[in-house]
């Protein structure tokens, strides 16, 4: 199997892809597909190779994406806008043999020199000749996406093959989905983050209906969008809901020509979805996942799930509750979401001891989040064990930023905190303690950290205190902090 293959099939001249103006049919994207891969394999690239790929929301990144996949090789799609530190850490965590890049995108990424061998741009693999579709194993690895636990740095999750197309299957066999080739889905999610990457892309192109990428999210352009296009399916995050709730203006019409709505990567306010509800007549279902599930778990399409409820899990996955004692929790009771399926990632890259800690020996996914359920089987989050902080939907890991602020000079220890926000669902939090005679800077933190984190990483806000709470251990109370 290759996941590529999810384009063939279709008819030659149905639109796969809008993006501005322009429009790329599944025949020009195959050859375009074909074309690329056949560039790669001059350069050398083949099977188990790792391919990093940097582009926004363009043709030029769903072409560099299956192309690498088509060759055989893992694609390992990166934050284009990301710092040039982190770009270079990733970079050389997996070390890629190649970069693609975009040089058309609103900011065209720049990588780090000396961080990978080469950079393309991939409007130069265009000239190749075409290849053929590399046959893999369907536990070959075909992606690598940069996610985490409870502490550390984002570290790569293997996906293999199986697992992408067993999840956009998955959510096919829901009775409510994306269905044909009339589907139009707006694809304003990142590609390099999962939720756009699978359940947007490759979903769309599956059933092969017509993904009209937007690059950047501005509520009044995307709605427009939305009735140009006509829209049919948008899959979106909580801020993206908030602000067309809250858009001044917009007709109540405007989602008119949308059969599915989902909210996914964060909880949904219920607020929320009753005001989109209300104010468009449009019906938003809310779903839950995660990177290492591929990623969709749950979802409330089609069962008319009550608000501030995740739903029910896909068709072919489990999901146990279980609690402190690591039993089957009760209806109505918290526990940690287990889930086990086809989807469920084989582990983290080269990081057996990271693996062990959320896999258990029987192929059950440790998620870090608790739920509780109801009577009908219908899913509700409550917590997270984790201490992630979901900022725009993007996931931001405490450790990872405490580790860049401790390195500025003037901070002699740093902690990190999730807190409301009225936009982006939360922001980050900053408390540090000055260094012994040394003054924090508050806007120099800032720049250092600007500097070293991606901007939805970076501290809204930093308080100077002369000490953090901490346990006999050592470990930081971060419900204090909170």
């Amino acid at each position: 199997m290759n996941l590529t293959t999810l384009i063939e099939g279709h008819p030659a001249d149905r639109p796969a892809l809008v993006s501005g103006d322009a429009v790329t049919t599944y025949g020009e994207l195959r050859d375009q597909v074909a074309r690329a891969g056949g560039a790669l394999v001059e350069r050398g690239i083949g099977p188990g190779d790792r391919v990093a790929i940097l582009a926004g929301n363009t043709p030029r990144f769903v072409t560099a994406y299956l192309a690498v996949l088509g060759t055989g090789a893992i694609a390992v799609p990166l934050n284009p806008e990301s710092p040039a530190a982190e770009l270079r850490r990733e970079l050389g965590l997996v070390e890629a043999s190649l970069a693609l890049v975009d040089p058309a995108g609103p900011a065209p990424a720049v990588v780090p020199e000396g961080a990978v061998p080469a950079a393309v741009p991939v409007p130069d693999l265009l000239a190749g000749e075409p290849a053929p579709i590399v046959e893999r194993s369907p536990g070959d690895v075909a992606v690598l996406l940069f996610t985490s636990g409870t502490a550390g740095a984002p570290r790569p999750a293997m996906l293999t093959h199986r697992n992408l197309a067993s999840n956009i299957g998955q959510v096919l066999a829901n009775p409510r989905r994306p269905r044909d080739l009339e589907e139009v889905v707006l694809a304003v999610l990142p590609l390099f983050h999962v939720f756009g990457l699978n359940t947007v892309l490759g979903v769309a192109l599956q059933v092969g209906g017509t993904a009209v990428l937007v690059e950047r999210f501005d509520p009044r352009a995307a709605l427009e969008a939305i009735r140009r296009h006509g829209i049919t399916v948008v899959t979106g995050v909580p801020t993206m809901w908030s602000a067309w709730a809250d858009l001044e203006g917009a007709p109540a019409d405007a989602f008119a020509s949308v059969r599915l709505a989902v909210s996914g990567a964060a909880p949904l306010d219920p607020a929320v979805r009753r005001a989109v509800r209300e104010r468009y007549g449009l019906e938003v279902a809310e779903g839950y996942g995660l990177t290492e599930a591929s990623p969709v778990v749950t979802t409330g399409l089609g069962i008319d799930a009550p608000d501030g409820s995740i739903g029910v899990p896909l068709p072919g996955v489990s999901v146990r509750l279980v609690d402190n004692a690591g039993e089957d929790a009760l209806v109505g009771d918290p526990g940690e979401i287990w889930v086990r399926g086809p989807n469920v990632f084989p582990g983290y890259w080269q990081d057996e001891e990271a693996t062990r800690s959320v896999l258990t020996e029987d192929g059950w996914l440790r998620t870090g989040d608790v739920a509780v359920v109801d009577d009908d089987g219908r899913l509700f989050l409550v917590d997270r064990v984790k201490d992630v902080i979901v900022v725009s939907g993007f996931n931001v890991y405490p450790a990872e930023v405490e580790e860049v602020l401790a390195e500025h000079p003037a901070v002699a220890a740093a902690a990190v905190v999730g807190v409301p926000h009225p936009h982006t669902g939360e922001a980050v939090r900053a408390l540090v303690v000055p260094a012994d005679g040394a003054s924090v800077d508050v806007d120099d933190l800032l720049d250092h950290a600007a500097h070293h984190l991606a901007r939805y990483k970076c501290p809204s806000t930093v308080e100077v205190v002369d000490e953090l709470p901490t346990t006999l251990t050592g470990k930081v109370v971060r419900r204090t902090l909170r």
